[in-house]
C-alpha cells in the first residue's frame, strides 16, 4: 500500500520558515512526479508545487502557483524516498495543512492518485 507521511509544520511568525518532509513508501517513488497540496480552512483544496520525477531529465522540472513562487521550493532524494518542501518568508496566508501527494505520471500532472494525512502550518504573530 502507499503511504505518505509528513512532518515538520509547526506554528510559527510572519517571515520565518519551515521544511516540511515527505516520507512515502509501497511504491517505486523515483518515478513518479511528486506535488505538494495544501488546504487552508473552510477553503478548497489548492496545488502548491509539483516536480517532475528524475527520469523525466538531469534536472527534474519544478512548478509552482504563483502566490508561492520565489518563496517555496520543493526537492526530493530519491535515496531516501523523501519529498520536501522548503517555505521561506511565510505569510498568514500560508496558514494551512500541507498534504504531500502522489502524481499519476512522471511528469506533474496535478492528479493524484494518493495523498498523506497532513502536517499543519500555522502562520500567526
Amino acid at each position: 500500500d502507499v503511504q505518505l507521511v509528513e512532518s515538520g509544520g509547526g506554528v510559527v511568525q510572519p517571515g520565518e520558515s519551515l521544511r516540511l518532509a515527505c516520507v512515502a513508501s509501497g511504491f517505486t517513488f523515483s518515478i513518479y512526479a511528486m506535488n505538494w497540496v495544501r488546504q487552508a480552512p473552510g477553503k478548497a483544496l489548492e496545488w502548491v508545487a509539483g516536480i517532475d520525477s528524475d527520469g523525466v531529465r538531469r534536472f527534474p522540472r519544478r512548478f509552482y502557483t504563483d502566490s508561492v513562487e520565489g518563496r517555496f521550493t520543493i526537492s526530493r532524494d530519491d535515496a531516501i524516498n523523501t519529498l520536501y518542501l522548503q517555505l521561506n518568508s511565510l505569510n498568514t496566508e500560508d496558514t494551512a495543512i500541507y498534504y504531500c501527494a502522489k502524481d499519476r505520471a512522471m511528469r506533474v500532472t496535478r492528479t493524484f492518485s494518493d495523498r498523506g494525512q497532513g502536517t499543519q502550518v500555522t502562520v500567526s504573530s
